[in-house]
């Protein structure tokens, strides 16, 4: 009977109900919309993206091989049939998941083959020496200029935009290993201003860099050495920048109303500073008042974070993206900030109500995504729900697999080890994390 053959959309449905979830609450749970997992279920779009199929494995509890041995086979597809019957409506405007690839479908069925819930060896070793570079760079200054690099103007911004790109992309291994060189490069750079913006720029980067991974103590010689390069280059987006990373070394040493203060002032220089685009100056002002936001938040200071985090939504309503911008900037980004607010406030429900209002994928990085999952996981640990937390934690590892050797991630899987018997794969992410397990 044609209509009772088993399909990926009638298993996906059936592993729904069988949670007593509505689809509304599938699609929140893999950051998806509630029309797209409609369409799922009734086969009407097909799942091309093994990372999208290893999702709702996770989150229905089944496993990979169970969602894989229901994908209808290749020139089968129901939707392909329905096309041909004129009885479904085409659904246009589908991104290139969604697309009826036969190349890709082979590659999804050829990659099921590949043990999903294998441990990434290494995590904690390779924790603890990838900043060793950036290390001897700031103690001995042995980094050199690497070779086939260009000291110019042009090839010294390229590596500044490199680097970037590499932080928004959750390459955290390659920007450590890459960094000490390309602060070389722009410290040989002429004129000494052009050169001091650039290295601020790196340093900057650096200084986000060592916050991911927890090394405090960099932080602080990191963001020194990024506002003293800064000044030199007398760039105010740059320095506005810095002043966001010196307010976070205070931050996390435990000087809370200092690093507050310093990301509010550093907001209101930038702000009427006319030297550089009105557009970049709105961007970093409403970075800088997010920054003082969370710190007030974690210092309990609810009325001044909630009055920060205001002030930074409403200038990222006015504000553009820039080219010239230092970071990543906009409403979605001061969505985050809020985010995080509530959780640090001890608000966790309406941290949650918050993030349902978020698209993941309309987040602009990768970084940006792990950072949004990640927050998410500890609201949901502070609620006291371990199950949607740890579904939060697999999909931060699915946006941007590095994250989860913060320390923030680590503490997380921790407390979730004691649910090994109901949470499915706990113990494997956990040392995909660098946990320690028997």
């Amino acid at each position: 009977m044609a209509g009772s053959e088993l399909t990926l959309g009638k298993t996906i449905a059936k592993a729904r109900r069988r949670k007593g979830w509505p689809q509304r609450d599938l699609a929140a749970m893999i950051g998806r919309s509630e029309s797209w997992v409609s369409q799922v279920e009734r086969d009407v779009i097909p799942v091309n993206s093994l990372d999208t199929l290893r999702q709702i494995s996770d989150v229905l509890g089944m496993s990979l091989a169970e969602l894989l041995a229901a994908v209808t086979p290749l020139g089968r597809s129901p939707v392909s049939a329905r096309r041909r019957s004129g009885s479904t409506r085409v659904v246009h405007n589908l991104g290139p998941e969604e697309g009826d690839d036969p190349v890709r479908r082979r590659e999804l069925l050829a990659a099921a083959a590949v043990v999903f819930a294998s441990p990434l060896a290494g995590a904690t070793p390779a924790e603890a020496s990838t900043l060793a570079p950036l290390e001897d760079l700031l103690l001995y200054g042995t980094a050199t200029v690497p070779k086939n690099s260009e000291v110019s103007p042009a090839g010294v911004a390229a590596a500044v935009k490199t680097s970037r790109q590499d932080f928004r992309a959750a390459r955290y291994d390659m920007l450590a290993r890459t960094l000490p060189g390309r602060i070389a490069q722009a410290q040989a750079l002429e004129p000494v201003e052009l050169s001091a913006t650039a290295v601020a720029d790196l340093y900057n980067i650096a200084t986000r860099l060592c916050i991911k991974l927890g090394e405090d103590g960099l932080v602080a010689i990191t963001s020194d050495r990024a506002l003293n390069s800064a000044r030199v280059g007398g760039d105010a987006l740059a320095i506005a920048e810095a002043h966001r990373m010196v307010s976070s070394a205070w931050r996390r040493q435990g000087h809370l109303a200092r690093a507050t203060d310093i990301a509010v002032r550093a907001a209101q220089d930038v702000r009427a500073d006319r030297r550089a685009p009105e557009a970049a100056r709105l961007s970093a002002n409403s970075s800088l008042l997010a920054t003082a936001a969370y710190t007030a938040a974690k210092m309990g200071d609810r009325q001044t974070a909630h009055a920060l985090i205001g002030e930074a939504a409403e200038a990222a309503k006015v504000s553009r993206t820039s080219p010239a911008a230092r970071t990543d900037t906009g409403t979605q980004q001061v969505l985050l900030h809020q985010l995080s607010v509530h959780y640090l406030l001890g608000d966790a429900g309406q941290a949650i109500d918050l993030a349902k209002t978020i698209d993941p994928a309309a987040l602009p990085t990768a970084e940006r995504q792990g950072r949004f999952f990640t927050d998410v996981a500890r609201c949901f640990d502070q609620w006291g729900k371990p199950e949607q937390c740890y579904r939060a934690l697999l999909a931060a590892e699915r946006a941007a697999p590095q994250e989860i050797r913060r320390g923030a991630i680590k503490n997380l899987a921790s407390g979730l080890l004691r649910h090994d018997r109901s949470l499915p794969g706990v113990r494997a992410f956990a040392g995909r994390a660098g946990v320690p397990v028997d």
